[in-house]
């Protein structure tokens, strides 16, 4: 039976903070990120999922490469890879454990599989009243085909799991939809395309951290599919009100600490968001602003820290 969070050894609290940085390499990112925990007085230790495992004979019953038999003060989600679904499970269930004994997950593993599914993201988003493109999801191509016929305008087809662009059709009649084995998973992910042509296409990435933008930009491009890794040019901008509350609302609707939230302009020159990514890269975004994101994500995560601390008085 697995000790109670109480006997599970833990860092002093006059250390720095043990941050363990859930990533899949020592990527750009990563180095970032290590670089601004130990500017604050912190160590962030990598931590590979595929490392770690549950051990009911351990301390808080798992195992932690790197943490010997104790917990890391926070875990900070950078990526987590994909697998088959007993993996992921049991890796999102090592995210869940972790914050079941009391550490804190940033995100956690209920914020990444809401955004991680795509179609729960637009349900909550939807649910929560915020401003977002029309859209169904179905496992039936005779569904996918009676939604294109009705709607008479140009849909997205996207993965259900998917990021940076990858895969995305624009769907203008019904013999446009693939065959379900040439879907991903045989699951219609479809969006209404509400991308406007103007002199290029045009979204708008913000980064919320902690309740608050803490940098933006826009993505130009000449294809309609506005990713930086898909060629789009990353430019400084200024979100304003309207659109930094909408990232916020974004962001606090599926339960993120911090995310990249997608923002578009429909044709009424309202602000809509598209997706919530509960795992951002940030490289485009850096290089239009000034603001140190990966210290910004640091510092937000330590004074979470040190407000959890002051609430259980010690």
């Amino acid at each position: 039976m697995p000790h109670s969070l109480e006997t599970v050894a833990r860092r002093s609290h006059t250390d720095g903070p043990a941050v363990a940085l859930v990533t899949d390499g020592n990527d750009w990112h990563a180095r970032a990120l290590a670089k601004a925990f130990a500017a604050l007085g912190g160590r962030a230790e990598r931590l590979l999922l595929t490392s770690c495992r549950f051990d009911s004979t351990a301390p808080g019953g798992l195992y932690l490469p790197g943490f010997g038999r104790g917990l890391p003060d926070a875990v900070l989600v950078r990526t987590m890879s994909g697998g088959t679904f007993e993996a992921v499970t049991l890796r999102l269930g090592l995210l869940h454990a972790l914050a079941d004994l009391g550490v804190p997950v940033w995100n956690s593993a209920r914020a990444i599989e809401r955004c991680v599914d795509k179609s729960m993201t637009s349900f909550l988003l939807a649910r929560a009243g915020l401003p977002t493109p029309a859209t169904w999801a179905t496992e039936r191509r005779d569904q996918a085909v009676e939604i294109v016929r009705r709607e008479k305008c140009p849909l997205v087809l996207k993965p259900l799991f998917g990021s940076q662009g990858r895969g995305l059709r624009l769907i203008r009649a019904p013999e446009d939809l693939p065959a379900p084995e040439q879907t991903a998973g045989g699951v219609y992910y479809l969006q209404r395309f509400v991308g406007v042509e103007r002199g290029g296409y045009h979204d708008f990435r913000l980064l919320v951290s902690k309740g608050r933008v803490i940098a933006a930009m826009m993505r130009h491009s000449t294809h309609w599919v506005t990713n930086v890794k898909r060629g789009a040019k990353p430019v400084a901008a200024v979100a304003d009100g309207a659109m930094r509350n909408l990232a916020i609302a974004a962001a606090a609707a599926v339960g993120a600490d911090f995310a990249g939230v997608d923002i578009v302009y429909d044709r009424d020159e309202r602000p809509m968001v598209l997706e919530v990514n509960s795992m951002p890269a940030w490289s485009g975004l850096q290089k239009t602003t000034p603001i140190d994101i990966a210290a910004a994500l640091a510092g937000d995560l330590i004074a979470a820290l040190a407000e959890n601390r002051a609430q259980r008085g010690g």
